[in-house]
This record gives C-alpha cells, sequence and structure tokens, in this order.
C-alpha cells in the first residue's frame, strides 16, 4: 500500500474517532459541579438538575414521613377497639383471634411479592400503590356489615402495608445514599408515632365521632393525605435513578445466594426474633399488667409508655448504627435492657412498673436497627430490596407463633411464669444472630459477586 493509502486511512480513521468524541460528548451528561455543570451559565440543564435536586430531597423525606406514619394504625386502632368490633360484627372469639394473628402473615405473604412489582413497575410507585390500598382497606372495613368483608378489607390495608415495610429501606437507599442512617431513623421514628398514636388515639376518636365505624374510618382519611405527595412523586422523571443502575443486571445473582448466605439468614432470624417479642408486648403486656393489680387506665398508659420510647430511640439508633463498623453491641445492648425488664416484671410488676415499661421500650428499638442493617448489609439498591424481603417476610413468619405460644402457656399454666420465660429465652438468640447480623460485611461480598 502506497505512503498516501496509509494517510487517507488514518485520515479516515482520525475522523471517525473525532465523530464518536463529538456523540460522547453530546449523549453523556456532564457531572454536576465541574465545569459544564449547574455552575456553568451556559448549561440550563445542570441548573434544571439542581432546582430538581433541591426539592425532590426533601419532598421525598417528608412523602417517607407520612407514609411511614400509616403503616401501623391499621393495626393499633383495631387491638384498641377489638371489644367494639368484636359486639358489632358479633365476631366469635376464635376468628377475633385469627384476626389477632393476621398482621404478620400478611406480611409475609405479599411482603414476598414487593421485588417483583418494584423490579417491573418502580419501589416509589408500589409504596403509592400500597398507601392506596392502606386507604381503600381502611375506608371500606368499618362499613361492612359481616366478619367476612371485614377481614378481606382488612387485608387489603395489610397488603398495602406489607410492600411498602418491604421497599421503604429501599426508597432510603436510593434517595439517600449518604444518610442511610439519619433517613432509617426518620422513617422509625415516624412508624413508632403511628403505633403509639393510633393505640392511644383511637378510643376518644370513636367516641368523639359517635362509634367505632367512624372512628376506624378516619384513620383511612389520615392514609389518604399520606398519598397525595407520593402521585407527585411518581409523576416525577428528575433522573433520581439508582446509583450504578446500569451495572443492576449482575445483582440479580444475588437472589439465588440468599438462601445459603448467613448474613441473610441472620438478619432474618433476628427481625423475626425482634418482631416476635413487639407482637407479644403489644398484645400482652397490658394485660400482665393487670393481672398484677394495676387499673386498665395506667395499664394502658404503661403499653402507651413502651411503644412511645421508640420515638426518639429509633431516630438515635441508626444514626449510631452507621458510625459503628459493628452494630452487634446495640443488639447486646437492647437485649439486655429486655432481659431486665423481663425479670423485673416476674419479681416487681407493680413496684418497679414504669422502669419496666421503659426499659421494654427500649429493648423494643430493635426495630429500626434491624432496618439500617438491612440498608448496610447491601452495597447495591437491588440488593437491599432483595434482602428487605427476604429478612422481612422471613422474619414475619418466624413472629407468628409467638404471642399464640403465649397465649396457651398463659391459659394452662394459670399465670405468668412460662410467657415471661419464654419472652426471655428468646431474647438470648435474638442477641446471638443479631451480633452475627452485624458483621462488617455485605451480601454481595458473600455471593462473590462485588461490593
Amino acid at each position: 500500500m502506497s505512503d498516501d493509502a496509509h494517510a487517507m486511512t488514518r485520515d479516515a480513521e482520525t475522523a471517525r474517532a473525532a465523530e464518536r468524541a463529538r456523540a460522547a460528548e453530546t449523549s453523556v451528561p456532564a457531572p454536576t459541579g465541574g465545569p459544564s455543570g449547574p455552575g456553568n451559565p451556559g448549561n440550563p440543564g445542570g441548573h434544571q438538575a439542581a432546582r430538581r435536586a433541591a426539592w425532590v430531597a426533601p419532598f421525598v423525606a417528608v412523602s417517607m414521613f407520612l407514609a411511614a406514619l400509616n403503616l401501623r394504625p391499621a393495626i393499633g386502632s383495631l387491638g384498641a377497639l377489638l371489644e367494639e368490633v368484636r359486639d358489632g360484627l358479633h365476631m366469635s372469639g376464635s376468628v377475633a383471634g385469627v384476626l389477632t394473628s393476621v398482621p404478620p402473615l400478611c406480611f409475609a405473604v405479599f411482603g414476598f411479592a414487593a421485588p417483583r412489582l418494584a423490579r417491573r413497575y418502580g419501589p416509589g410507585a408500589i409504596v403509592c400503590a400500597g398507601l392506596a390500598a392502606i386507604t381503600a382497606g381502611l375506608l371500606i372495613r368499618p362499613f361492612v356489615p359481616s366478619t367476612v368483608p371485614f377481614l378481606l378489607a382488612s387485608a387489603l390495608a395489610l397488603a398495602g402495608i406489607a410492600v411498602s415495610n418491604v421497599l421503604m429501606p429501599v426508597i432510603v437507599k436510593r434517595y439517600f445514599p449518604d444518610r442511610v442512617g439519619t433517613m432509617t431513623g426518620l422513617y422509625s421514628m415516624a412508624l413508632s408515632l403511628g403505633t403509639a398514636g393510633s393505640a392511644a388515639a383511637a378510643v376518644p376518636l370513636a367516641h368523639a365521632l359517635g362509634g367505632w365505624r367512624t372512628g376506624l374510618a378516619a384513620w383511612g382519611v389520615l392514609a389518604a393525605v399520606a398519598l397525595v405527595p407520593w402521585l407527585v412523586l411518581v409523576r416525577d422523571r428528575s433522573g433520581y435513578e439508582e446509583p450504578g443502575a446500569a451495572s443492576a443486571a449482575p445483582a440479580h445473582d444475588v437472589l439465588p445466594s440468599l438462601l445459603r448466605s448467613r448474613t441473610a439468614w441472620s438478619l432474618a432470624v433476628f427481625f423475626g426474633l425482634q418482631a416476635t417479642g413487639a407482637y407479644i408486648t403489644m398484645g400482652w403486656m397490658s394485660q400482665r399488667f393487670r393481672d398484677a393489680g394495676i387499673s386498665a387506665g395506667t395499664a394502658g398508659v404503661l403499653l402507651a409508655v413502651i411503644m412511645v420510647m421508640g420515638v426518639p430511640l429509633a431516630f438515635v439508633i441508626p444514626g449510631l448504627a452507621t458510625r459503628l463498623s459493628h452494630q452487634g453491641p446495640i443488639v447486646v445492648v437492647l437485649c439486655a435492657c429486655g432481659l431486665v425488664a423481663i425479670g423485673g416484671l416476674y419479681a416487681a410488676p407493680v413496684g418497679g412498673a414504669w422502669v419496666w415499661a421503659v426499659l421494654l421500650g427500649v429493648s423494643n428499638c430493635s426495630f429500626p436497627l434491624a432496618l439500617t442493617m438491612i440498608g448496610m448489609r447491601s452495597s447495591s439498591g437491588h440488593g437491599v430490596v432483595r434482602l428487605s424481603a427476604f429478612a422481612q417476610c422471613t422474619g414475619y413468619l418466624i413472629s407468628i407463633p409467638g404471642p399464640l405460644l403465649v397465649g396457651v402457656l398463659y391459659q394452662h399454666s394459670g399465670g405468668w411464669t412460662w410467657p415471661l420465660a419464654l419472652m426471655g429465652g428468646l431474647l438470648l438468640p435474638q442477641m446471638a444472630v443479631g451480633w452475627f447480623a452485624g458483621r462488617d460485611r455485605t451480601i454481595e461480598r458473600e455471593a462473590g459477586v462485588g461490593d
């Protein structure tokens, strides 16, 4: 080939390379804050992205708070008005028992669908749909004429709660990857407020509104208010994509490994044991105080104290957890508080009732810690949604027998020795698996996918 031919070939290659470089410059957005970023007056797209970022993050935080506020009133308000509901619907005691055990079952069954739905429609859209289901279920169930449609409407609301439970850590990971602890704390604090507030306000609200039906329906109105900002958020297309979304495909390989992941199983068992303790506390602690001779009104206030303790601590503990490389010491402290409280409930249930209530409230803050560890044990949003579904759904299945077993022991032993022994005994494995789950590792690293 002649020198002229070589030169022509080089010129053609140079031209093609220049063309590819120009195409890359026009198709790849410049990093924010760089020479072509929002600080450059010649880049209106950068300015627009900066303006969107300025409102989207706080808007998501408010939306998360409102959503979390509505993930427990369906349960708390019903528990407070269960006697009125039973009388109004002519519900048998056995059916009422089934109704109180439905929440963890629904959380497990419907929560497993959350990852598939999130992959197809996006986690924000599914949380929005979940809030719509909560709103519909809470507005429908008080006005049905019989038990079966009441159970079905309750299941609709609980299905919405289930998918939102699983996907809320994913929302945190996607929008606030550098503030997982803080935002999980905000979400957990709102969850605690919703739990305590619905339990405390359900009866007065029902009296003020003229009956249990309108009293229960009022919580549907609150859910409808929380739905509105999510409708706005789902319509936004401001480019808040999951970091590393382009490389998300290999993370699908993590799914089969979850069943073999010691970290995933330790998180699931830890979540299940803390949920068991929480449901036992919500369902039986008031009765324990009353059996000790404390009045019904005071016993209710003591239960409210247990629930309210989660409000400040749910904000503090996740932030502390993210600053530690190993969350095991926090697990040990929380479980130790529970052991002391249970021992006190056995030895001096009246004299130290307020102290035991506070310590039980501290112990119940294992829930926000578990959510924080779920967000920390995966390096990608895709991994978090898989791990959140696995840990929460498996954990809720583990928690189902606990409250029922306490009821059996209480009925057949005629006292609180064996039920309290069971509660204390469950804290020991919770401490062990929580220590294991708190180690600094991710499911991707365990699966060899990358970190």
